[in-house]
């Protein structure tokens, strides 16, 4: 989980002081103590992390924290602040004030640049723009031809010239068939590079002096922690960069490059990208990450994760069949469906408020537990799936030998499924009683 490591440690450590009736100074610096000993772990800059602590501190003791009626929740709120504005406050969008808006994609080999180009690109279509792919990278092998398979994937056009054209010829070339096609947004992929490589930084900022982009991006694997601080620094020196898209942010549970790019370079970080899937990249909010550092969820986010992937119109036909009792396992496997399309089950339960990174640890299983219930209900016919009722002994083992799992496996997805019939009925009940003015519970203690 993406801080994983980090949030367990500050949720820790502030707990401790939430916990306490009375904060003192001496308490203050302890947890100060732990905080930077966790953002240091975590790679944060040493210089930042060294700021960061004196602002905690300065505003815990200068505004009277420590006296207030609630010392550990203002001191939480103070770190929350300080958080939010180390990654930067708020988010910060592309620049679409040019018309064709070129956006200059640049990054070190093996960062993901060019599958970055290719969700960068499917994010802009969900946006209302008609984007276009160029292939400047003519140095690696198959780059091209990996590209291709990228534009296909999201159904964006690509514009190539083989790879015996110099990328600045491509590069122009390409804007030029975007104006006269339409394109309103010019993708452009450049060769992975190494920061220290004169030549080819020298090709891509001639690159950035013929297009004159809107936006140049570099796109930085997560992983690499202060070594992706140092090669933004040195792309930014060169390229006066306009942003960062931070990739494998899901494998990299320490978090030092997103907490200390802005502060050391003065570049935002705009996009975040957290996992292998074309849709796997999100504008970078940096007000809901530090609310999800501290367990205090994150349920903008959610909500829009929510909207976007699941249908309005089975989600309305859906509630009407819960209330008429109708709901069957085709239902149920629908919405399976459409739950595991916002992700994996961790990610979605961590933007809940409340819910702290040690008990999310072990939340990978019920992932294993879906694709279970899922073969099982895929092994029934259709008449078993609409009425479960008719399900003996001897379908029960069928529906087993067929899902690869146990009778005792379908016993239990059957007993669930009446259960949450049954619970559904009692709320129905509930509802007309209240309407007729005879409420009472549907159960006795």
């Amino acid at each position: 989980m993406v801080f994983e490591s980090l949030s367990e440690k500050l949720q820790n450590t502030l707990n401790k002081l939430t916990g306490k009736g009375k904060v003192n100074e001496k308490d203050l610096d302890a947890a100060m103590r732990e905080v930077k000993l966790a953002l240091l772990e975590a790679d944060v800059n040493f210089k930042v992390v060294k700021e960061f602590i004196k602002n905690v501190k300065e505003k815990a003791l200068g505004s009277k924290v420590l006296e207030s009626l609630t010392p550990g929740q203002q001191v939480i709120k103070i770190v929350n602040e300080e958080l939010k504005d180390l990654m930067g406050t708020k988010e910060v969008k592309i620049d679409y004030s040019k018309k064709p808006t070129v956006i200059l994609m640049c990054g070190l080999q093996g960062a993901g640049k060019t599958t970055t180009c290719g969700k960068l690109s499917r994010l802009l279509k969900k946006e209302g723009k008609r984007p276009l792919l160029v292939a400047c990278d003519i140095y690696r092998p198959a780059a091209i031809k990996q590209l291709k398979v990228v534009a296909d994937q999201v159904d964006t056009p690509l514009f190539s010239m083989g790879d015996k054209i110099s990328p600045i010829d491509i590069s122009k070339a390409g804007l030029e068939h975007a104006k006269k096609n339409g394109n309103d947004v010019v993708i452009i992929d450049t060769a992975g590079r190494l920061h220290i490589d004169e030549n080819l930084m020298e090709e891509l900022k001639e690159i950035a002096e013929n297009l004159n982009p809107s936006e140049i991006l570099l796109v930085l694997d997560a992983m690499t922690g202060q070594d992706a601080v140092n090669v933004a620094d040195a792309f930014n020196k060169l390229l006066s960069l306009t942003g960062v898209i931070l990739t494998k942010l899901d494998g990299d549970a320490r978090g030092g490059a997103a907490l200390s790019l802005r502060a050391v370079t003065d570049v935002p970080i705009k996009f975040i990208a957290s996992g292998e899937k074309m849709d796997d990249l999100e504008i970078f909010h940096p007000d809901r990450m530090a609310s999800r550092i501290l367990g205090m969820g994150d349920m903008l986010s959610l909500i829009e994760k929510a909207e976007e992937m699941v249908d309005q119109k089975k989600a309305k036909e859906l509630e009407e069949k819960l209330r008429s009792q109708t709901f069957t396992f085709d239902d149920f496997l629908d919405q399976m469906q459409q739950i595991k399309k916002m992700g994996p089950l961790e990610d979605i339960l961590g933007m809940l408020p409340g819910m702290n990174s040690k008990a999310l640890k072990n939340v990978k299983l019920p992932e294993g537990e879906m694709a279970r219930v899922e073969a099982i209900i895929r092994s029934m016919t259709k008449e078993e799936r609409t009425k479960p009722d008719i399900i003996d002994s001897s379908r029960r083992k069928r529906i087993a030998d067929g899902s690869g799992t146990s009778p005792s496996d379908v016993n239990k997805l059957l007993k669930q499924f009446k259960d949450l019939r049954k619970m559904m009925k009692q709320l129905g009940n509930m509802q007309k009683n209240m309407k007729r003015g005879k409420f009472r519970m549907p159960f006795s203690f």
